[in-house]
């Protein structure tokens, strides 16, 4: 399913390729393929394979994790520049999202939280950082979507070899509406969804980027509250006003990043 979910993101990708001529020089082309493995098999192959192994509340804390430690990554690595207010707002917005993770209820789910499982989430999450920000890196010479559409090309059909190696040939026989919600997922979830969040990282501080995120889980809330008809407790509300107030503070006072 991952699979097919990017083959059709490659699709949607695909004129970008013909249109953009890309001019990576080799030590470019190097940083793309290193960006493939880790931004699509490692990263995509590691998160869900996790995800198997544990809970949902526990992958989304360690998911929501995500903004500090790339914020702490863009530091060190990237020299970037974070003031004692970037890191506040970085702090609510992490809590914010482990308060909505707190929140959820397994119900019955047989499902039961493994360190295994935990630690291939985390190790994906430091894929995603090492993704991210190789992608900053090059994109400060080049557009986003160009280093989108070679990434997820070169990464998906890394992906294809590991699938086709490991579970052989994938079998076609879907319904069609599984394949419209597979189009759906690759064209906007997957596509689109990737060339505007490369887009604003070429613009914002990776030290900043990582805050909105923690986006994900508070639309996946208010998702369920009107398409799934859930009920959120103070503890989920509390956690969508930190991470909305995080998100914010980004928004009307940006931190200042090193060139």
């Amino acid at each position: 399913m991952i699979l097919f979910r990017l083959a059709f993101a490659c699709i949607g990708l695909l004129p970008i390729i013909f249109w953009d001529r890309p001019h990576f020089d080799g030590h470019e082309w190097g940083w793309v393929f290193v960006a493939s493995v880790l931004g699509v098999p490692v990263l995509y192959l590691v998160q869900f394979k996790g995800l198997s192994l544990t809970t949902v509340s526990h992958a989304s804390l360690m998911v929501g994790t995500l903004p500090m430690l790339l914020a702490i990554a863009a530091v060190l690595l990237s020299g970037d520049q974070l003031h004692f207010g970037g890191w506040l707002a970085l702090a609510a917005s992490t809590v914010g999202a482990a308060l909505i993770a707190l929140s959820s209820k397994t119900g019955s789910s047989v499902v039961h939280a493994t360190i295994r499982g935990d630690l291939l989430v985390v190790l994906s999450m430091l894929a995603a950082i090492a993704w991210i920000l190789i992608s900053k890196r090059l994109m400060g010479q080049h557009s986003p979507l160009t280093v989108t559409a070679f990434v997820y090309w070169i990464g998906t059909l890394l992906l294809a070899v590991v699938v086709v190696t490991t579970s052989g040939v994938p079998m076609l026989h879907y319904s069609t509406r599984a394949w419209i919600a597979l189009a759906e997922q690759g064209f906007f979830a997957t596509a689109g969804a990737t060339v505007l969040w490369n887009w604003g990282l070429k613009r914002v501080p990776t030290s900043q980027a990582g805050i909105f995120v923690n986006l994900e889980p508070l639309v996946g809330a208010i998702l369920g509250v009107s398409l799934l008809h859930e009920v959120l407790g103070i503890t989920a509300l509390a956690g969508g006003a930190l991470i909305i107030g995080g998100a914010v503070y980004f928004s009307y006072k940006p931190e200042q990043s090193a060139v």
